[in-house]
């Protein structure tokens, strides 16, 4: 046989692409081609490929002109993983091994013949699986990995010689590998925070409805601590999710070895200096995965939110929407979830000191305004629940007073609010409140009359969007409260949030 195909997989962004592996043997000047759109570390292959078949003392077609086809031609493939699919591709066409075209192969190829691990190796699991595919060939290290994907037999190689031996049916020796262990995630407990009930309740309401939440006070005043242990009052990934979450890491190359489904809700916090394209995703020639997608069903916390660039926060509204972000290159383009609870946290001014009278704060009116405006209307018009922090008395930080509420205690309240919003919206696709669109929730789910009338009274300064997350959020807090419905005090609560004091924003 001198024409012979493989399957391999290719990750773009958070998606896995199977490609046919076409390998043609033909009379003419000796050597190898690739083409199919490859990038560098696909055309490198022909020698990776060539170095690891000689020293494995394998056959090679050293008298022959080697083609090798990868299609889809007419999309950009990236990567080392089709290593392996393209060795068996012509091993297959020197006879060496029989053609089978239910199985995948994924792997990076040393020169001596070992299988290196690559990124993405779920995703590509993933996508061998919905492609009705029936085995996987992956590095021997990342045999836990693929393993989450249910229905796909997984087999493990750490040398070329282990794939042909398995082409053969032949058995091979190689070490166990151990199941995916939980990871071990420690979360940091509300009960450190002292004081700051407001914004301890703001919290609850945030993990309990799904809900943006925004921190402003003086520096020191807790407004990381609160941010930090959000994630701990969230609930656990479900299993979908969980997988989805857990593909986004493997395809980034940050998933540890051997670790199961990240179960805990992810916590990113980049830095004020990061990027467009660190936030959003991107890249000229291959597509980066941002924070907002690897903070994808948890939280993504930015710290000292008025030092960022103000185009960089900008960014983040369409996600804060839709749940997606798109990323579109000449050439490319990628769709990668970003469904997550955004926290800001800033200080007031540049000095952080402008807090109740603003006595003590060196910055002028000028200074302030120009310091806050980096957070733009648009973007905080998208926060439901805005805090205003305040410093804590010595009495509540004095460690003899009553431990506040742990994170646990407070974790099943929010396990029961979101419960009772799962049963309400049954047969929807929602169910948390922060997700419905607002007229869904003004037609389906009618509040009380007293409570309608507060809020028609009320909110005739907020946009149409204000209102809608107003309601979300009262009910929200309907949900923490046992009512079937907002009430007056539920919706009463909610604009409090919303207003917070009237202290956002002000020069």
């Amino acid at each position: 046989m001198t024409l012979a195909r493989s399957r391999g997989v290719v990750v773009n962004g958070v998606d896995g692409l199977v490609v046919e592996i076409e390998a043609y043997l033909a009379q003419g000047l000796p050597g190898m081609t690739i083409v199919g759109l490859g990038d560098t570390a696909v055309g490198e292959s022909r020698d990776r490929v060539r170095a690891a078949i000689h020293n494995a003392q394998l056959p090679w077609p050293s008298e022959r002109r080697i083609t090798i086809g990868l299609s889809p031609a007419s999309i950009h493939k990236k990567g080392a993983s089709l290593d392996l699919g393209i060795a068996i591709a012509i091993l297959t066409a020197q006879g060496v091994v029989a053609q089978n075209d239910t199985i995948v192969a994924v792997g990076e190829l040393a020169l001596d013949g070992r299988v290196s691990p690559v990124r993405g190796v779920l995703v590509a699991a993933i996508a061998a699986q919905r492609a009705g595919f029936e085995t996987i060939l992956v590095p021997h290290a990342q045999v836990a990995e693929a393993e989450l994907v249910p229905g796909l037999t997984v087999v493990g190689v750490s040398h070329i010689h282990d794939a042909v031996a398995y082409f053969l049916g032949e058995p091979f020796d190689v070490e166990p590998v151990s199941c995916a262990t939980p990871r071990d995630e420690t979360i940091p407990d509300l009960r450190d925070v002292r004081g700051q009930l407001v914004a301890r309740h703001a919290l609850e309401v945030a993990a309990a409805g799904g809900h943006h939440i925004a921190f402003l006070g003086s520096p020191g005043v807790g407004k990381t601590m609160l941010a930090e242990r959000l994630p701990g009052l969230l609930p656990a990934l479900g299993e979908e999710v969980a997988l989805d979450v857990t593909a986004i890491y493997s395809a980034a190359g940050k998933l540890q070895e051997g670790a199961g489904l990240m179960t805990v809700p992810p916590f990113q916090a980049p830095h004020h200096t990061a990027t467009m394209a660190a936030m959003i995703g991107g890249g000229s020639n291959a597509i980066r995965i941002g924070m907002v997608t690897l903070a994808h069903g948890g939280v993504l916390c930015l710290d000292e939110a008025a030092e960022f660039d103000r185009a960089v926060l900008d960014a983040l509204r369409q996600p804060l929407e839709s749940g997606v972000v798109t990323v579109s290159r000449s050439g490319f383009s990628s769709v990668m979830p970003a469904r997550f609870q955004l926290v800001l946290a800033s200080n007031p001014c540049p000095c952080g000191q402008f807090v109740g009278t603003g006595a003590s704060c060196s910055c002028s009116p000028q200074v302030r305004r120009r310091y806050m405006s980096r957070i733009s209307g648009p973007l905080l018009d998208r926060i439901d629940l805005r805090v205003s922090l305040e410093k804590p008395t010595m009495v509540e930080l004095d460690p003899a007073s009553d431990e506040p509420e742990s994170t646990q205690d407070v974790n099943q309240r929010v396990r029961e609010a979101r419960a009772r919003a799962t049963r309400r919206f049954q047969g929807l696709p929602w169910s948390l409140n922060a997700h419905v669109p607002g007229p869904v929730l003004r037609r389906r789910f009618p509040i009380d009359p007293d409570a309608q009338t507060l809020l028609m009274r009320d909110t005739l300064g907020l946009s149409a969007r204000g209102l809608d997350r107003v309601l979300r959020v009262a009910w929200t807090i309907a949900d923490l409260n046992g009512h079937d419905r907002p009430v007056i005090t539920d919706v009463a609560g909610a604009l409090a949030f919303r207003d917070s004091n009237g202290s956002w924003m002000t020069p």
